[in-house]
């Protein structure tokens, strides 16, 4: 068992580099096609994919490899977690992703804060939110407690989230961490500072309704004649 402070460490390094991933592929599919918004996206999809894959694998086995505080919490909430880690999780979590976007924005020569100017709002965006977030703890949770979890859940996550840049309106934030962190740089993968509260709400709610949804799930499995946890 890792200390807290190594699991904390963990948690914000890996959140730094998927922050790195995620806006510095983004500042680089702009200016490589900067004509062409589908390319743009699929290269902002296919590293961020990759990186999350190979960032759970390397730091799964110290703190979960999280990264994203609606993971933590829905642990939380299934008394899998104390609630004073989820909160030093949470921190280490937003933190580390802030430190990620403004390394980005640097090896790009750009100032080390920009805030965001694109707004992401309305009603297609949120439910999307949901959505995104929905699947993705529930592809998290269901792998996870399989015999392969420890090593099928990270590729299961890229290959999700990968997908979910696509079949998403809002590109699947999913993670409250990593929209906080995304308003900090002026690029392809900015958030509104204004737009950001609501991601952050409906992430919550997509986490809820994850939570339920595997409960019900392992639940009738658990209590099916012949039925294993």
């Amino acid at each position: 068992m890792y200390s807290l402070p190594q699991r904390l460490l963990a948690e914000a390094v890996g959140a730094a580099f998927l922050l790195m991933a995620v806006v510095g592929s983004g500042i680089a599919a702009e200016r490589l096609s900067p004509n062409d918004g589908g390319l743009q996206l699929f290269e902002n999809a296919v590293a961020t994919a990759f990186a999350l894959t190979a960032l759970i694998w390397a730091f799964g086995p110290i703190s979960g490899a999280h990264f994203n505080p609606a993971v933590t919490w829905a642990e939380v909430v299934q008394r899998m977690r104390p609630v004073k880690e989820g909160v030093a999780y949470s921190v280490a979590q937003v933190a580390g992703g802030i430190a990620g976007v403004v390394l980005a924005n640097l090896m790009f020569g750009l100032p080390a804060v920009q805030w965001s100017q694109t707004r992401r709002s309305g009603p297609e965006l949120w439910l999307a939110e949901v959505v995104a977030t929905l699947g993705l703890l529930m592809t998290i949770f269901l792998i996870a407690r399989t015999r392969s979890g420890a090593v099928a859940v990270a590729p299961a996550v890229g290959l999700y989230i990968g997908a979910a840049y696509f079949f998403t309106s809002s590109t699947s934030f999913a993670n409250p961490a990593v929209t906080v962190a995304r308003m900090f740089s002026d690029t392809f993968a900015g958030i509104h500072p204004a737009s950001a509260p609501v991601f952050i709400v409906m992430q919550a709610a997509g986490a809820g309704l994850a939570v339920a949804l595997v409960w019900a799930l392992r639940r009738r499995a658990i209590d099916e004649p012949g039925g294993c946890a």
